[in-house]
């Protein structure tokens, strides 16, 4: 039997949330001591509860919500339902203090072209769902980062199933080999690992040096070698699973934070740069990281996806900026995303020679497209049941043409279908 996380597991954390047992940094307040949320009756009741699970900015940083749509998004959080009172007082300080506002208000672009949205919200709750991606078999596996386990989706009849990992490892992201085997980054203990679906064994390989320790993103080459990056170690790891074999290099520019991960035709590993203005190439055999240097001071890049002409698309996280970087002639071009400098730019995929990108440092998280001959925008509210909240942190092609994306706040996997066809002119 697969070992479920199911209502036993919410139970046990809501009851250690409700305990109130959290030290002050943990419970959204300021290294004074004094609490980031406005004075008011039930302050102490979402400090206590909701910074559990993230900082208080999420909520003071949030578009705002009636009682209702505060009642819809906590309930995709944690299950308070055997403490009405609480439950109620808690979205009664969230309705008074952050109402909706325009605050972070996104730009959306209209235009000709459609999409359509499926969500499936994931049995644990405050998991932060993640990173989609689809087997071979149409079933669709995500990691369930904080709730230290990942899941899987039948898309046809809405099944799900989640699997608990080994302690500590809270999977950034997940990605598939071949044999259809579910490989994992261990975010928090420094492994990597995979379950054998049709086993539901659980294979762990262990970082060599105890200097890396946060196994972040991980891709596949055509050789069956599994590349990963590790961003608070500045470190890029390649692992052999046929002999387990890890080796690790450290890229040139100290605290570049080594994010996405894409190979390119020819096998060569990118890797984005978090922490500095730079895409890393790497030489899959020596392991040699030739740095690109990008050319807007302030850059910051989470992700990147390879276009099948060998252009390398980027997000400009840290400037709103869409990119482009040509290998072969060396050219760089910059489009400002809609939103503007402050949008933050995150998950991208480019699907038939159209690039898609979210934009999560407004509200709500738009998706992007962008049309490389056009050099048009077009943009659409990500939904996530009755509000509109949470962030795009990775997203991929399905093998027909369209996007798995999530909404991490609110334990949701999405399947974008990209409809061509023109709607309105």
């Amino acid at each position: 039997m697969p070992r479920l996380l199911l209502a036993v597991l919410a139970a046990a954390l809501a009851a250690s949330l409700l305990a109130g047992a959290l030290p002050g940094a943990a419970r959204g307040q300021s290294a004074q001591g004094q609490s980031a949320l406005p004075e008011g009756h039930g302050r102490d009741a979402v400090e206590s509860v909701c910074t559990a699970c993230h900082q208080t900015n999420q909520i003071t940083r949030s578009m705002g919500y009636t009682q209702d749509g505060w009642r819809e998004l906590t309930g995709t959080m944690i299950d308070l339902s055997g403490n009405p009172d609480l439950r109620e007082e808690i979205i009664g300080y969230l309705a008074t203090h952050f109402p909706p506002s325009g605050n972070r208000a996104a730009t959306l672009v209209p235009g000709p072209h459609t999409v359509s949205f499926t969500e499936w919200q994931v049995p644990t709750l405050g998991q932060r769902s993640r990173d989609p991606i689809e087997a071979a078999d149409g079933t669709i596996w995500w990691a369930g980062q904080f709730a230290n386990l990942i899941g899987k989706i039948d898309p046809k009849t809405g099944a799900m199933t989640e699997y608990l990992l080994p302690d500590g490892a809270y999977p950034h992201s997940v990605t598939l080999d071949t044999e259809g085997k579910v490989w994992y980054t261990g975010n928090k203990n420094g492994t990597v690992g995979y379950l054998d679906p049709k086993t539901e064994k659980i294979t762990v390989f262990e970082m060599p040096d105890p200097a890396a320790r946060d196994p972040h993103t991980a891709k596949f080459d055509a050789d069956g070698i599994l590349w990963f990056s590790l961003q608070h170690s500045n470190m890029i790891g390649r692992l052999d699973p046929a002999t387990g074999e890890i080796r690790l290099a450290t890229p040139p520019t100290p605290d570049s934070k080594p994010y996405g991960v894409k190979i390119d035709r020819d096998g060569n590993p990118w890797v984005a740069c978090n922490g500095a203005a730079c895409l890393l190439k790497v030489d899959p055999q020596t392991m040699a990281i030739t740095e690109v240097k990008l050319p807007i001071p302030g850059t910051t890049v989470r992700r990147l996806d390879i276009a099948e002409d060998g252009v390398i698309w980027y997000v400009n996280s840290g400037m709103g900026k869409l990119g482009r970087y040509d290998p072969a002639s060396g050219d760089i071009r910059e489009w400002d995303s809609p939103s503007g400098a402050a949008s933050h730019p995150y998950a991208i995929a480019v699907v038939d020679g159209i690039v898609w990108y979210n934009e999560s440092g407004v509200r709500p998280d738009p998706l992007v497209r962008f049309d490389p001959d056009t050099e048009r925008f077009q943009s659409w509210p990500i939904p996530s049941g009755g509000v509109h909240a949470g962030i795009i942190r990775h997203m991929r092609a399905t093998k027909d043409g369209n996007l798995l994306i999530h909404q991490s706040s609110t334990n949701r996997i999405i399947l974008v279908n990209l409809e061509s066809a023109a709607a309105t002119q």
